[in-house]
């Protein structure tokens, strides 16, 4: 007979006490895991290190089956949506300071021969932490603005994905800042060990998908509750009005650019798959600002601006554009083949070509910008973004055939450095147009699942390959693109609408 059936007075407690402690037992799990993890940085204890992994795993769980619980047998409960909000945020102002804290210790007392990439992903998962508190803040603050304005936060938003991906990743992350290495042959610690020794790139590839999720939910926030906030702000001012939503594509803008200095940090370390990644995040970074932009209706000047075509946000991503996908894909190209190549390709002209590819791109800019007549939804000359994935994807190759004696290093050298004059020339090729990827990605769901399944192969020694084929894919396609009306090609989703 099921529990429902049964009257009140005779319903066992037991479901709804477990609701309550999974609920409320995260907090005190995870300070007993901060207790644990200050003891391992005091006494370096590997026992203390399973008590605290555990405790964390232990949190994890809860947090993953307390809603589950809390719906199916106190679902009346009045407070369960804020003490759920509540503690989610006491637990991350607890654990993510401790995991920041954590990593500088892991880097100074257990690894104090560190490279720079491992001071690197210190200094990311920092930035991590910190974004971590300052989406809860900011949650917080608008929930409670959209409050006083008379509405109801939605109970169903995009937080709660990042709220379940929130405690896995604390958990490994927290397993691989204390772990200490030598600890009792167990399967328990064995596990453990195997948590704490995931590849740097691995580690870095979950943290940056787990800092994607934190901005979309910031995102999401200013969505849902943005436009009550400007009009408060605004006062019916369209110009102050503009300027503070101009912000989060410019926001999006530096980042572009701020990807493409982080590649040539990694290209000078050698690290060309690391350098490409970052290649392909300013491309990202550089397809959303524009559609962040188009959505806001950034696009469209005031009408005290109709006579002006160039503004500020266009000149900080003619910049951000210059900077990532210009400047930067001709500075690797010469580390690797003038740096890292050890003087065999010496003879030939990289500073030449590095400049001559640095310029064709930024005249394709200027181009661009100035182009009186535009196709929708379509490039004339090869985009500079899709120029660079092309002419560096070669070099991840080159790089890994540096790493292990390959008869092949020649060939990829001599292979990149043709394919630099050729791709700067098709850049500036303005009859050929090439429809606009990140719109037909949009559109297209299948394409989306392509590209995280080229982007999964990062973890393959195949990686540079996948992604110079995609990329020549790419460069042969208006044989058959042309075909496709600018209308269709100019939609930014899979909807009918534009």
């Amino acid at each position: 007979m099921s529990t429902d059936l049964l009257p009140e007075s005779r319903r066992s407690p037991l479901p709804g006490t477990l609701s309550a402690i999974f609920v409320y037992g995260r907090p005190v799990l995870v300070f007993g895991g901060m207790v644990c993890a200050l003891a391992v940085m005091w006494k370096q204890s590997p026992l203390v290190y399973i008590i605290g992994v555990s405790l964390l795993f232990l949190s994890m769980t809860f947090d993953l089956v307390d809603g589950w619980f809390a719906a199916r047998y106190r679902p009346d409960a009045p407070l369960a949506h804020l003490a759920d909000r509540l503690l989610d945020k006491l637990v991350y102002s607890i654990i993510f300071p401790v995991i920041a804290v954590g990593m500088m210790w892991r880097l100074l007392i257990l690894t104090p021969d560190y490279s720079k990439g491992q001071l690197l992903h210190a200094i990311f998962v920092l930035l991590l932490c910190v974004t971590v508190l300052i989406r809860d803040n900011f949650a917080a603050f608008m929930r409670g603005f959209a409050l006083r304005q008379g509405v109801e936060p939605a109970l169903s938003e995009y937080n709660r994905l990042r709220t379940v991906v929130a405690a896995p990743v604390s958990a490994l992350l927290y397993a691989y800042a204390f772990h200490i290495p030598e600890g009792p042959n167990s399967w328990l610690y064995f596990k453990m060990t195997w948590l704490a020794n995931f590849p740097l790139q691995v580690l870095l590839l979950i943290e940056i998908v787990f800092m994607v999720i934190n901005f979309g939910s910031i995102a999401g926030y200013c969505r849902r509750y943005g436009t009550f906030c400007l009009d408060e702000l605004c006062f019916e001012d369209p110009v102050l009005r503009r300027r503070i939503l101009a912000s989060l594509p410019n926001a999006l803008t530096v980042m572009n650019a701020l990807m493409g200095l982080i590649a040539v940090f990694f290209a000078y370390q050698g690290r060309i798959k690391e350098a490409y990644l970052m290649i392909i995040g300013a491309a990202t970074f550089d397809k959303l600002d524009g559609a962040v932009a188009r959505r806001l209706g950034l696009t469209e000047p005031l009408p005290e601006e109709e006579g002006r075509r160039i503004n500020f946000g266009g000149l900080l991503d003619d910049f951000a554009d210059a900077v990532s996908f210009c400047i930067v894909p001709g500075w690797i190209f010469y580390i690797c083949l003038s740096d890292l190549a050890g003087g065999q390709f010496a003879h030939l002209p990289l500073l030449l070509v590095s400049l001559l590819y640095a310029g064709l791109g930024l005249g394709r800019l200027v181009y661009f910008t100035l182009d009186k007549a535009p196709i929708p939804g379509f490039f004339k000359g090869l985009p500079t973004p899709a120029g660079a994935m092309l002419v560096l994807a070669p070099l991840v190759m080159f790089s890994q055939s540096l790493a292990a004696p390959s008869p092949w290093t020649t060939f990829w050298g001599y292979f990149s450095f043709s394919l630099m004059i050729v791709t700067a020339l098709l850049m500036n090729c303005y009859w050929i147009h090439y429809l606009h990827m990140g719109r037909f990605i949009s559109r297209n769901r299948w394409m989306t699942y392509l590209c995280l399944a080229i982007l999964a192969t990062v973890v393959t020694p195949y990686f540079g390959q996948v992604c110079l084929a995609f990329m020549v894919f790419y460069l042969f396609s208006p044989l058959y693109t042309w075909r496709i009306d600018p209308k269709e090609a100019a939609r930014e989703s899979s909807s009918t609408s534009g």
